[in-house]
């Protein structure tokens, strides 16, 4: 290691008569060298680094035309999406209006079916009532005819005879013998 060091001494000793050599004084040669460098490097490196900054210029400029673009593209899909919001909201309060409507009519329609079967239930009741209330006044007639019938009966049978009995059927006979003739 330390032949290294000494060699990198020793090349600051070179003689300086005719050759070439490191000159390792840093302040009058470090503003001399660090010109020439950059001067060598904007001469050379001026078309490089131009053409990289026209690379990245242009890539920066289709970035922000792709940007616009797809920008222009979502202000559109946005005003489809809201013209398509705009009517579903219109069909919705539409259908919320012809559901509220078609309620209430349903609602009318029920009231008044109702209304109508409680008619006719009452009529039929009414019509039950009469029916029931002439069935009961035709069997109670039918027992007094019935019982004022026995009782006939039974005054004629205790006061009629035998041949009372025979003139009141030949009687009742000819009655009936003078209607068949009426009526051919």
């Amino acid at each position: 290691m330390k032949n290294v060091i000494d060699s990198f001494v020793s090349l600051g000793h070179w003689p300086s008569a005719g050759s070439f050599g490191f000159n390792t004084d840093i302040l009058a040669t470090n503003p001399i060298n660090l010109s020439i460098v950059l001067g060598v490097l904007i001469y050379f490196g001026k078309g490089v680094l131009n053409d990289l900054l026209d690379n990245r210029k242009q890539r920066i400029l289709n970035t922000i035309r792709n940007s616009e673009e797809l920008r222009k593209g979502a202000i559109e899909q946005l005003e489809r999406a809201r013209a398509r919001l705009r009517k579903v909201e219109m069909e919705a309060d539409e259908y919320r209006m012809n559901g509220y409507s078609e309620i209430e009519r349903e609602k009318q329609n029920l009231i008044n079916a109702t209304s109508n079967s409680l008619e006719q239930l009452e009529n039929y009741k009414n019509e039950t009532l009469q029916f029931e209330q002439q069935r009961a006044i035709n069997q109670v007639r039918q027992r007094v005819f019935q019982q004022a019938l026995q009782g006939a009966l039974g005054t004629l049978n205790s006061c009629l005879n035998s041949e009372l009995h025979f003139r009141t059927i030949r009687a009742n006979i000819g009655i009936l013998g003078a209607m068949q003739e009426i009526t051919d």
